[in-house]
């Protein structure tokens, strides 16, 4: 299998800001295009490795530095994060959802585009979908999306967690299928930031299922 072509490209968000994203594409014809939405750390190799994946699959990917904002070229360690959720209070919901905006905006005209989003990027991959041109999303252990949830999705939206995170109770889980039931739930036995091989807390089994679904996801609905 050809590997995908990866390169780094500058997008503009409607305020003018200009920021950095990570793009991989396909060596076979494009299926689709996926925003894929960072965590607090930035657009690190986790994330890269991330688009790659999905470039893997036929999709376009670009994943967005959205702390290009507060700070260039941000690759925080995992040990680290109180510096990375600094980072990501000094910035805007809106400004990073402008950000967002601008990456969907890159994709190829007529291309559906979808979003995927880990930790943080889950909870903004929630909002993007409830008001931003998306035909599919799917949130990663998205933290503090129960505070949001009075917003409904507007395309379809799948969501992953695991059952031991101890960042995301179960009583919020239950909160967000409460009022969106039409989202699509997948509980796994693992903690916060499974699908990231470069942390302790990260469980093959669980990140290969979560992929293959959101693959078979995006499948049905990027069409």
């Amino acid at each position: 299998m050809t590997d995908p072509q990866t390169s780094t490209t500058s997008l503009t968000a409607s305020d003018g800001h200009v920021l950095d994203a990570y793009q991989a594409v396909p060596a076979m014809p494009i299926r689709g295009a996926i925003v894929v939405a960072q965590e607090v750390f930035g657009v690190n190799r986790h994330i890269q490795a991330v688009a790659r994946q999905y470039a893997a699959a036929g999709y376009l990917a670009i994943a967005p530095a959205l702390f290009d904002r507060a700070q260039r070229g941000t690759d925080i360690a995992y040990s680290d994060a109180a510096r990375g959720s600094a980072l990501m209070r000094s910035l805007s919901t809106d400004e990073a959802l402008l950000d967002l905006a601008a990456a969907i905006a890159a994709a190829p005209e007529h291309v559906p585009v979808g979003i995927v989003g880990y930790c943080w990027g889950g909870r903004l991959s929630y909002l993007a979908a409830c008001s931003l041109p998306l035909k599919a999303a799917v949130s990663y252990y998205g933290g503090g999306i129960g505070a949001v949830s009075q917003r409904t999705p507007a395309c379809p939206m799948m969501f992953h967690y695991g059952d031991r995170d101890s960042h995301i109770p179960l009583s919020e889980i239950d909160v967000v299928r409460e009022r969106y039931p039409k989202g699509v739930y997948h509980l796994y036995p693992a903690g916060h930031g499974f699908n990231c091989s470069e942390r302790p807390s990260y469980d093959q089994a669980s990140a290969d299922l979560a992929f293959s679904r959101s693959v078979e996801f995006f499948s049905l609905h990027l069409c």
